[in-house]
């Protein structure tokens, strides 16, 4: 028996905003039996849930895809905007047995530039760029007869939400998210038809400064980078039973008024007039006394694109653990989990009464509220009440980094029960998980998974609290690979991407920071040079092919190839010889701990680093040219990468093979690199121990060294090292963080010093991923897994566990993109047992280790360094046999 389950478009189920008219298809087989692979698929596509009124068919197709399949013929018809389709799929195995059909619907949003007689309209004057405050903006309309759908297209320059009849469209926060908005701003769709009514109606819009005008990038003092004052744009396209089509656009027959939202910023928080209220606003019957007409801020809709990476929502709701009164007298509520998002909180008193909340992540070694390494971001929210009824409030166009909140204003009694917290972030598919036998390795990755939640709000930011919160490239390159274990993360990075290649400098330089607030003036120029530094810019290579790798989006990689080769180019134009990367600003081993007291910068030479990653992206630019089958650049890139490692090896090896730059990083990237030439490994390898041994068995390795180190001890022959480093729990060590209570990690490898102080608080967030990096090592190594780079998506699994550390199970679980894999494996009464699931249409190579060659729980078994291997089809195994020290 073959089924299907978890059909998508797109990466999602039932979207009604698809922005392409060529869409991806995608499905998972379901079988009890082994070894079961797709042998061909059929998808038709029609107009009706009949399917009578078909649009386009497949016809049987000999395939094994299953996964991005793309909507394509001889040709098919163009899809149209704003149009719903269903569509059905089924498959054969390769022995010719036939799956039921699997039905799914989409919708299209608008997918032409043209399409769009709304206009930007704002209720601020044109010189508002010092104003903080938020706008209501309101049209009525008039619905004539029966409706089949009413579907809302709205973006902003800032942020909005949206209300049709008082009753909010979507449960999305913080639209239209943050992009290079000079390029690409993004608008989201929504079904209103429950919303809308017969007779007359209102459409309301509350608009606030958000990325697009208020304050960003605090320690240089960065505001109205892309913008004076706010402005949105929306239609609402309403479909009558009897097939007319109407749209209710922006316009000047809007009008405008200041709302209760009087200050609403990013880094800084929000306050929040309740008295300020305009009842009914939103409904019919308003007096509109006092609002006037709005401006018409422009007619220019070219930077409109369709909503095209997952929403910022609120996931999570925390109740507080504890309520408590610091030694200086502050009442503060511990919430337990340091998060990304906001407090909801109810109340109750008199007109005028105030709420004042302060966040902060930590405590001092007192035990007192700790704000200080925020900077300038003050994460205040104050609500005065209109007094009455009890009133609930949760911030608009703000979100803060926090566990605690110090109540310094509450009318009445305290009561724990009228505060949570909100978590928000991206809304991404979970897709791994990992547990094991050592608890504070487990909330060690627990701790990653929220710091990756926590700073995945719309783009990947360096931090969520302090006056920062920038999409920093070299983060999300050094985390990028563990981010592709924990999330599904193919849809984000897309998005971001875009931006990522829409703020690439001309001659091909990378920005530090993406959307690029640093490097860009409130024209839109670029005036300085925040852009370029390796490992950072290095992400325009090495995320789009590791996305390839996990999710096998060849149409993502085919998209960036273009960015990616201009940085190699780039890098090439400006290198010595073409060879040396020596040039230009880089930050190196970043907050390495072999840097010079005072310093951020690490001990290992920036051009020996700079010329490593030069290397590496040059090697996955012709890995990418090779998938894309572009046969010249494959040839050209390849004899590049080829030349710079010979350069690399005179340059930075003496002729007896000594690595001429004596740090731990230098000896992590020339050998995970594969810039060790084969007669110098060995002293490399002996050095790169000596160089820990040295620091009593712990890393003094930065951002580029430290997510390495742990794979190149294991690839060479030194497992109980790796384990010893990444268990230890003095300073500095990973687990240094969870003795200190830590629920996120830090920026720095002693945030919190061993006796309690603080590391400056100028540069000391507790919730910075970058070093949780090492992650992707548990997940395949202790757990085993990882996807096969010539087959990517795990369409060959990799399955190869290595106990060690004193750990006696670990735990893999993992949604890929073709179903379900799961790996358990026990040490116990001296034997190794181990039990997977493999999914079908996929196969996995096994190595189990310590086990000699033979058959094994009814499979045979071949010689394999470390142990025995064989090649698995889906289907569920166990194996257990003697373990041999």
């Amino acid at each position: 028996m073959i089924a299907l389950k978890d059909i998508r478009v797109e990466y999602r189920t039932n979207p009604i905003d698809v922005g392409t008219g060529t869409p991806r298809f995608s499905w998972k087989l379901e079988s009890d039996g082994r070894g079961v692979k797709q042998g061909a698929y059929a998808i038709e596509l029609a107009l009706d849930k009949d399917f009578s009124a078909l649009v386009w068919q497949s016809g049987k197709i000999l395939s094994q895809e299953s996964h991005l399949v793309r909507y394509g013929g001889t040709p098919p018809p163009l899809l149209e905007s704003s149009k719903r389709y269903f569509w059905r799929v089924k498959v054969w195995d390769k022995q010719g047995a036939e799956s039921p059909w699997s039905e799914a619907f989409f919708e299209t949003t608008l997918l032409g530039g043209g399409e769009w007689p709304a206009v930007f309209i704002s209720a601020e004057d044109e010189d508002a760029g010092a104003s903080s405050a938020g706008t209501l903006l309101r049209k009525e309309f008039a619905v004539s007869g029966p409706l089949k759908s009413a579907r809302l297209y709205a973006s902003a320059k800032g942020l909005y939400r949206a209300v049709v009849n008082s009753r909010r469209a979507g449960e999305w926060a913080l639209c239209p998210g943050w992009t290079e908005y000079g390029e690409r701003l993004l608008f989201q769709t929504y079904d209103v038809t429950d919303s809308v009514a017969s007779g007359t109606n209102v459409l309301g819009l509350t608009v606030g400064p958000g990325w697009y005008k208020g304050d960003l990038a605090g320690w240089v003092g960065k505001r109205n980078v892309f913008g004076k004052r706010t402005a949105v744009i929306a239609q609402l396209r309403l479909e009558y039973d009897d097939g007319r089509v109407e749209l209710i656009p922006t316009d000047s027959s809007w009008q405008g008024a200041p709302g209760p939202v009087l200050y609403s910023e990013i880094y800084h928080g929000e306050t929040y007039d309740a008295r300020l209220e305009q009842e009914g606003w939103d409904k019919t019957g308003f007096s509109r006394a006092g609002w006037k007409p709005v401006f018409i801020e422009s007619r220019d809709t070219g930077i409109l694109r369709p909503q095209d990476g997952p929403p910022v929502k609120e996931q999570e709701h925390l109740k507080p653990l504890s309520l408590f009164t610091t030694p200086q007298g502050e009442r503060v509520i511990d919430f337990g989990q340091n998060i990304s998002g906001w407090v909801r909180f109810k109340v109750q008193g008199k007109a005028g009464d105030r709420v004042k909340l302060r966040h902060a992540e930590t405590l001092d070694a007192a035990g007192n509220f700790y704000t200080e390494n925020l900077r300038s971001a003050k994460q205040t929210i104050e609500y005065i009440l209109k007094g009455g009824a009890p009133e609930t409030y949760a911030p608009f166009f703000t979100f803060q980094g926090f566990r605690y909140i110090a109540i310094d204003e509450y009318p009445g009694a305290l009561d724990m029960d009228n505060f949570e917290a909100l978590a928000i972030y991206s809304d991404m598919r979970p897709a791994g998980e990992f547990s094991c036998s050592y608890p504070k390795l487990n909330q060690f990755i627990s701790n990653v998974r929220w710091s990756m939640k926590d700073n995945f709000v719309d783009i990947p930011t360096d931090c969520p609290q302090r006056d920062e919160r920038l999409g920093w490239t070299g983060d999300a390159e050094i985390f990028c690979r563990t981010a592709a274990y924990l999330m599904e993360t193919a849809p984000f990075f897309k998005k971001w991407l875009r931006d990522l290649g829409a703020s690439q400098f001309p001659d091909g330089r990378v920005p530090h920071v993406v959307p690029d607030v640093l490097s860009t003036s409130v024209a839109g120029d670029k005036i300085s040079d925040a852009a370029g530094s390796c490992a950072w810019a290095d992400a325009a290579v090495i995320i789009p092919w590791t996305i390839y790798t996990y999710f096998g989006d060849r149409e993502l990689l085919e998209e960036q190839y273009p960015s990616m080769k201009k940085w190699v180019e780039y890098i090439h134009s400006v290198a010595q010889d073409g060879l040396l990367f020596n040039t230009g600003f880089h930050f190196g081993d970043w907050v390495a701990l072999d840097a010079k007291e005072g310093s951020c910068f690490g001990a290992t030479p920036n051009d020996l680093t700079a010329t490593a990653f030069y290397a590496y992206s040059t090697s996955l630019l012709a890995k990418s040219a090779s998938v894309l089958g572009k046969t010249e650049d494959t040839a050209r890139y390849k004899k590049l990468r080829e030349d710079i490692g010979e350069a690399y090896r005179k340059e930075f090896f003496t002729p007896s093979g000594r690595l001429a730059a004596r740090t731990q990083t230098a000896h992590v990237l020339s050998l995970v690199f594969d810039l060790t030439p084969a007669s110098y490994k060995q002293r490399t390898v002996d050095t790169l121990v000596a160089l820990i041994k040295e620091q009593n068995n712990h890393l003094s390795t930065g951002f580029v060294g430290t997510s390495f180190v742990c794979q190149v001890l294991a690839d060479n022959d030194h497992l109980e090292l790796a384990y010893e480093l990444l268990l230890k729990e003095d300073f500095p060590s990973w687990l240094y963080q969870v003795t200190k209570g830590a629920t996120t990690i830090w920026e720095h490898w002693d945030g919190i010093k061993p006796d309690g102080t603080m590391w400056s608080p100028e540069m000391n967030s507790f919730n910075h991923y970058a070093y949780g990096a090492v992650s992707d090592w548990v997940f395949s190594t202790i757990g085993g897994l990882d996807t096969d780079k010539e087959h990517p998506a795990f369409a060959r699994s990799i399955l190869r566990p290595c106990p060690g550390g004193g750990i006696t199970w670990a735990e893999t679980k993992y949604e890929s993109v073709y179903g379900f894999i799961a790996l358990r494996w026990e040490l116990r009464n001296g034997g190794f047992s181990l039990t997977l699931t493999v999914p079908p249409n996929t196969e996995a190579e096994l190595t189990l280790p310590r086990a000699r060659p033979g058959n094994i729980g009814g499979v045979d078994f071949a010689p394999s360094k470390g142990g025995a291997v064989a090649v698995l089809g889906s289907g569920g195994y166990s194996f257990e046999y003697p373990w041999e020290e």
